[in-house]
């Protein structure tokens, strides 16, 4: 979750949804100081790939909830943060973001993946289906990945 509190602290700053990508580079690096521009521009690719930012124009947009995240007054990013997520991890964290535990969305997708013979990524999609919750544009992507 770490890569979503990053996110979030450049919008949080300015208490609005949107902001040019410039910005948010200097809230990143020089403001909070907790990567260099370069990693700053980097976190706006991440970002972009797994769903936290859209691009409107010259402008990158929150697409979930920064207001929500909370940052604590300690916390320093690690190295984790420049790491691509899995389908997996997308989902679940998806799943624990809508309020299940994660130890039950772990084992509800075992038990999905079991019960299917089914890989993990496609258990953790029919699990968050099942629950309510919106994976649709990591399902996508998931399933371009397999196609191409």
């Amino acid at each position: 979750m770490s890569l979503r509190v990053v996110v979030a602290a450049p919008f949080k700053g300015t208490g609005r949804d949107r902001m040019g990508e410039q910005a948010f580079v200097v809230a990143l690096s020089l403001d909070r100081d907790w990567v260099s521009p370069d990693q700053a521009k980097r976190l706006v690719d991440i970002g972009e790939r797994s769903g936290l930012l859209d691009r409107d124009g010259d402008e990158l947009v929150a697409t979930f909830p920064y207001d929500e995240v909370t940052i604590p007054e300690d916390f320093e990013p690690d190295a984790s943060i420049f790491r691509e997520r899995s389908v997996f991890e997308h989902v679940l964290d998806a799943l624990v973001d809508s309020g299940m535990e994660r130890q039950a969305a772990v084992a509800a997708i075992n038990e999905r993946q079991q019960s299917l013979g089914v890989t993990a990524e496609v258990a953790a999609v029919l699990t968050a289906r099942a629950t309510g919750v919106d994976v649709e544009e990591t399902a996508a992507k998931a399933r371009d990945a397999i196609v191409q």
